[in-house]
């Protein structure tokens, strides 16, 4: 039965972290229930407030950025210029009172604050503490800049991801979020183990080794045999056809995966078993593979003439893997989304009517949820400073 409780109502976190690898992971607690109070100041403040790095957008004012609005859903935002004596007391403060840190700013920064995990245990001993950095704290890559083109280039994934005759590509942004959910996997692995032992942690994560785990087939490969895997495009090591073919219609493109004998017939009964697939070159599994740029040539002539979703259905009911390619708009309006509530709408007082994405999974008894729209700058100053630590308005 469905319940207004959320797994982690009752925990407290204090967000030092900025941009998208950090945030993403407090949003992520913070749909669970957590209260998120996040730290700022006219000095640092938050990136994603003032601009887009993957889509060029500029935005006027501290409130007025739709990706802030996205990566902060539900949290509070207080300011504290890190740089005063005072500030760094308060957060001290706030931090007794608090379940979790996190932040990812350089390593070394929150140490020479007076803010480090070190630092911090001494007042909150059972604090759960994350450090998010490029590399880590320690180790000779310790000082690298943390930027999602950096974690995908040296967690190796980016070798791997683009076509042949192309270069690497870096992914942008979304490395950040694969980061950022390791993070809140940690952060919740590590609430679990105090719920048992009484014991906080220090998570000293490293986005680059976060990204690395994804391609360990990859490096065991490498360490066994010594063989460096290729980027190769949409296509499979063994599976063919396996990639992603043009339809009727403006940029649109389909993606077929085949990976038997069965699956092959039933592909080559949809498409009207043309003389071609009736070639020795298509007759086993290894014969495409060894012929495989005819194979998706010929392929390419069927798809064309039609739509990738026509492509999807006729594919789909007999058995085999087709997706289309989906743009942001076929995602918003895409049925099977709809009915799984993929999308919120919520007023902003600055923005108006948004939309933004709902939490991505379902839970039965303790639904995660979106209760209100990102914090305008410093919006919880009261509530925080004078309410939780008991500041005297004036103070304030």
């Amino acid at each position: 039965m469905e319940t207004n409780k959320r797994p982690l109502d009752g925990i407290r976190v204090i967000d030092f972290s900025q941009v998208w690898a950090g945030p993403y992971a407090t949003l992520l607690l913070a749909l669970m229930g957590a209260e998120v109070i996040k730290v700022e100041s006219r000095k640092r403040i938050d990136g994603s407030r003032l601009s887009s790095l993957t889509t060029g957008q500029r935005f006027s004012g501290f409130d007025s950025s739709t990706v802030y609005n996205e990566l902060n859903l539900n949290k509070m935002d207080i300011c504290l210029d890190l740089g005063q004596p005072k500030a760094i007391k308060l957060a001290r403060r706030l931090v007794t009172i608090s379940d979790v840190v996190m932040q990812n700013f350089r390593p070394g920064v929150m140490d020479r604050l007076g803010l480090g995990y070190e630092a911090l245990s001494e007042v909150k001993p059972n604090i759960i503490y994350l450090s998010s950095s490029a590399c880590g704290s320690t180790g000779p890559e310790r000082a690298y800049a943390g930027y999602a083109p950096g974690f995908a280039s040296l967690s190796g994934l980016a070798s791997l991801t683009g076509y042949s005759d192309g270069p690497p590509f870096t992914m942008g942004g979304r490395i950040d979020l694969i980061s950022a959910t390791t993070s809140a996997f940690a952060i919740v692995a590590a609430l679990n183990y105090r719920a048992r032992t009484g014991e906080g942690q220090y998570i000293d994560l490293s986005s680059s080794e976060s990204i690395s785990v994804t391609i360990g087939d990859v490096l065991m490969d490498y360490t066994m045999n010594r063989r460096s895997r290729r980027r190769d495009g949409n296509r499979d090591e063994v599976m063919a056809p396996h990639n992603c073919y043009r339809c009727k219609g403006e940029d649109d493109w389909i993606s077929i995966a085949i990976a038997n004998d069965e699956e092959w017939r039933a592909f080559v009964d949809v498409i009207g078993n043309p003389d071609w697939t009736r070639d020795e070159k298509f007759q086993d599994a290894f014969s495409r593979k060894q012929n495989e740029d005819e194979l998706d040539r010929l392929i390419s002539q069927w798809t064309i003439n039609h739509t990738k979703y026509e492509v999807m259905d006729m594919l789909q009911k007999a058995g085999v893997a087709a997706v289309p390619s989906f743009s942001s708009k076929d995602l918003f309006n895409d049925p099977h989304l709809k009915e799984r509530g993929f999308a919120t709408e919520l007023e902003h007082p600055i923005m108006g009517k948004t939309t933004v994405l709902s939490p991505p999974w379902k839970l039965s008894a303790t639904p995660a949820r979106i209760t209100r729209h990102a914090p305008l700058f410093g919006e919880y100053n009261n509530h925080v400073f004078g309410e939780l630590l008991g500041i005297s308005q004036e103070e304030i």
